[in-house]
């Protein structure tokens, strides 16, 4: 029997519309949280800026590996080159702001970097992306459960939102059913969960969550970035998914520059908060 076809996804999703040659931010969003995050974003920018959301879950090889096992058809080359063409027919006129969040910085990144005929973006704005270097590239068995049960907790929390309060020491060294318990717990304390939230199906959401993180991971490993033609800005999380690297790992790959700015909340938070929407509209305004 074959699988029920799901839902066409959109690629452009606009929430705001620039004025008349105007400028435009183009923001790559990987998934995750819904799109409609980045409302609190384009309500912050200035007046006369619009904000369109390139969605990587509308191309069906990229969000379709998250549901089998997190091994993707296709490449970060080509995710760039096919979002990059969804950008250049959608943007008529007017300067704009290339930026991406997460695995989307990277994607970012490697759409700035393409051969172009067409207007090349002012900057390119990482929100607490972390580089593609070999520092940062690892195997699958190296991502530990303590780790990915940390991550997760954000993103519980970002879902509902709100901060989910569970210090990493309570995690280290747990295998991921203990370590759940304790995220069950704490999320239904902070009122993200009911308290009829049964552990399987928690168990369920988390393992899909990984599945998409191992995604990201195998397209990152194989891919060899080149230096970014326009400067760079970087907006890190107060609560980053690497907090001991300041540039995340960008520097080598900016040679036009790097500014990194610190945005409050986690790596999933910072797209909720107002106060960090407002550091980050200040980032993308036209220069």
């Amino acid at each position: 029997m074959q699988p029920p076809r799901s839902p066409e996804r959109s690629i452009i999703h606009r929430y705001r519309v620039a004025d008349p040659d105007g400028h435009t931010v183009y923001l790559v969003h990987p998934g995750a949280l819904d799109t409609s995050v980045h409302r609190g974003l384009a309500q912050a920018l200035p007046a006369g800026v619009g904000l369109t959301v390139l969605d990587l879950s509308g191309l069906p090889e990229y969000w379709q590996a998250a549901l089998t096992g997190g091994r993707a058809t296709t490449t970060v080359e080509d995710l760039a080159f096919r979002l990059l063409t969804a950008l250049h027919v959608d943007h008529i006129c007017g300067s704009y702001v290339l930026a991406g969040w997460s695995f989307g910085g990277v994607v970012a990144h490697a759409m700035a970097g393409l051969p172009t005929s067409h207007r090349r973006p002012e900057r390119l704005v990482l929100l607490d992306s972390i580089a593609p270097v070999e520092a940062y590239k690892q195997d699958d068995d190296v991502l530990e459960p303590s780790l990915l049960l940390g991550w997760f907790t954000m993103y519980l929390g970002a879902k509902r939102g709100r901060t989910v309060p569970l210090d990493a020491v309570r995690l280290a060294n747990l295998g991921v059913d203990d370590g759940l318990k304790l995220v069950l717990e704490a999320a239904i304390a902070a009122e993200v969960l009911l308290p009829s939230t049964p552990l399987p199906g928690l168990r369920k959401l988390y393992d899909t969550y990984v599945d998409g993180l191992l995604r990201n991971n195998r397209l990152t490993n194989p891919y060899r970035p080149l230096p970014a033609p326009l400067p760079v800005l970087l907006a890190k999380a107060e609560r980053s998914l690497i907090p001991q690297d300041r540039t995340m790992g960008w520097e080598s790959l900016a040679p036009h520059g790097l500014e990194v700015h610190s945005c409050p909340g986690d790596h999933y938070t910072m797209l909720i908060r107002a106060d960090a929407a407002a550091v980050i509209a200040s980032l993308l305004r036209p220069a």
